[in-house]
């Protein structure tokens, strides 16, 4: 009987020992495939920095330059979760250029007392997609301008999904801001 028992005991420690060891197997491979690539998150990111710098400076041949041509966008405001393409993006975009100057970028997130880094990728939770890949971008910061019209001064918070090819070409882009507070604050009173 004792040996019975000294035998379950021994089957049972066994057990779990080899247990933890594979589990730390498990780990020491997910740290060795999920480093974190932070070359390749900082490509990304000044491939978007350009995109936002060429928007600002107008230039609506350098932001079509840096998409893609099968590029999907889906844009801030509302439409049934449809994607579209870079022709959309592009006139949206030539819509911007044409009814506002001064447009202006400003990376981060606003808090209280400082800024936060405007650029974020790679996800620790939850545990079961965590990643560290900067396959997507998130992108925070705040857009501002001048109504060519009206002449009044605009901002938007704003967020974005972004996706950057091999290439260094925007492959898919979805934007987040507040499409009916933009128009509120053009028309407002003075």
């Amino acid at each position: 009987m004792k040996t019975k028992i000294f035998g379950l005991l021994m089957l049972t420690v066994i057990t779990l020992f080899g247990c933890k060891e594979k589990e730390k197997e498990t780990e020491m491979v997910m740290e060795e495939t999920e480093a974190p690539d932070s070359a390749d998150f900082d490509e990304k990111v000044a491939v978007i920095r350009a995109f936002f710098q060429a928007h600002s400076d107008e230039d609506i041949e350098a932001q079509s330059a840096l998409l893609a041509d099968d590029m999907k966008w889906s844009p801030p405001a509302y439409n049934g979760n449809q994607w579209l393409g870079k022709g959309e993006l592009v006139e949206a975009l030539k819509g911007y250029h044409d009814g506002f100057d001064n447009i202006k970028y400003t990376e981060g997130i606003v808090m209280p007392d400082s800024t936060a880094n405007g650029y974020w990728s790679g996800s620790v939770f939850p545990a079961a997609n965590a990643n560290a890949s900067a396959s997507v971008i998130r992108v925070y910061g705040t857009w501002t301008a001048t109504h060519t019209e009206s002449g009044k001064e605009i901002g938007v918070k704003f967020f974005n999904l972004t996706s950057v090819n091999d290439d260094g070409k925007i492959v898919q882009s979805s934007d987040y801001f507040d499409v009916h507070g933009l128009a509120a604050q053009l028309e407002e009173e003075e």
